[in-house]
């Protein structure tokens, strides 16, 4: 926590704005719309629920296809299933560890010729770092394809300039608990298009229709961000800079440390681009290193360092076994190479520079290395 945030959250209480509405929730979204540089935000309770409503608005019905990330969290595709509609997951590429856009190109054109165009196209900006948007953005226009962007993870990285986020028809943020700030729990839908964000609160707010009586056309959701939370969010956007800095910082300092070792490498800065760095990964090369990811981390767990796996795949998830999945080119898997060698290292922003080199020399112990 910054230290500002009681002060929002004691105004809540004096002014006895409890519910998921008040000053606090418009001052969230307004502010968050002015930082990405967009039109409007519509505060929600997930990033999931923003993903949901975004694909609701955009019409995503049940047997509807929708694009996917495959190197991300499951929650970037759940609310597909949501809809009742189809998961196609799209490869990485290795300059951004994001969407291949030679896999989403190949994956449109045979869609086109099948006659069945995807009705959105979720991108994942993973670990903070901005996928190759331009180039995936002229992709999906070709199609007249819409694009949600999922910057749960890069909330304060931009791409040339422009807040990430803050392409395409939709954004997404997330708030959860390990993000780069925090409400606890929490999420905001971003866009351009303020009629819609009109319409996704209706949807959030139970689709009760403007009468005196309670009235209901629509299926709606009990998706909005409470007040005293949204107060929370507003103190932590304030320091987001800070907190991206702090995180460069840590990625820096690993760098330092470890990128002469043989067999390791840190996931790339694309040209342009400047990631918040909400967590530090990297690629261990088992030829190269005498080691596996595997073994480094049941090592950095042995000394009571928690350090994690990149995400696997989710066309190699059970849930999703029977998805159309296509890979970078004929001869690369991008996704599964990293998440066979990736691991994510301990990167919060208050991780203090002792215990970062206590966690360095764990690693350079387990490769053999003299500390």
């Amino acid at each position: 926590m910054s230290g500002n945030e009681v002060n929002f959250i004691n105004e809540a209480f004096m002014t006895n704005w409890i519910a998921p509405l008040g000053p606090n929730v418009d001052g969230f979204e307004k502010e968050i719309a002015e930082y990405a540089g967009v039109s409007d935000a519509v505060a929600v309770n997930s990033g999931t629920s923003a993903i949901h409503l975004a694909l609701i608005l955009l019409g995503v019905e049940k047997g509807d296809t929708v694009f996917c990330s495959s190197l991300t969290f499951v929650a970037s595709a759940n609310p597909i299933l949501y809809q009742g509609a189809v998961p196609v997951f799209i490869d990485s590429e290795r300059d951004t560890w994001n969407m291949s856009p030679d896999a989403l190109e190949r994956a449109l054109i045979e869609a086109g010729l099948r006659g069945k165009l995807p009705k959105a196209v979720i991108v994942v900006n993973l670990y903070g770092q901005s996928a190759k948007m331009k180039e995936i953005i002229t992709l999906c226009n070709m199609f007249g394809v819409p694009v949600v962007e999922d910057a749960a993870e890069s909330l304060g990285s931009k791409y040339y300039g422009k807040k990430s986020g803050s392409f395409g028809e939709f954004g997404i943020y997330s708030f959860n608990g390990n993000k780069i700030i925090t409400t606890s729990g929490g999420g905001m839908l971003i866009s351009n298009n303020t009629e819609a964000l009109k319409k996704a609160r209706f949807f959030a707010t139970q689709a009760r229709d403007q009468a005196v009586h309670y009235q209901h056309s629509r299926r709606g959701y009990n998706y909005r961000l409470s007040n005293i939370l949204a107060g929370v969010g507003r103190a932590q956007l304030q320091v987001l800079d800070e907190r991206v800095a702090l995180r460069r910082a840590v990625f820096e300092r690993y760098v330092k440390e470890l990128s002469y070792v043989p067999g390791l490498s840190f996931m790339p800065e694309l040209e342009g681009t400047h990631s918040n760095r909400w967590l530090t990964a990297l690629i261990v090369a088992e030829e190269e290193a005498g080691i596996t990811s595997e073994a480094l981390l049941e090592s950095l767990a042995s000394e009571n360092i928690e350090a994690r796996p990149v995400w696997k795949p989710l066309h190699l998830q059970p849930l999703f076994r029977s998805s159309l999945y296509y890979p970078h080119n004929e001869l690369e898997n991008v996704s599964e190479d990293l998440f066979r060698q990736g691991i994510c290292l301990p990167s919060g922003s208050n991780l203090t520079e002792e215990d970062q080199m206590r966690i360095v020399n764990c690693i350079k112990r387990s490769l053999s290395i003299k500390v």
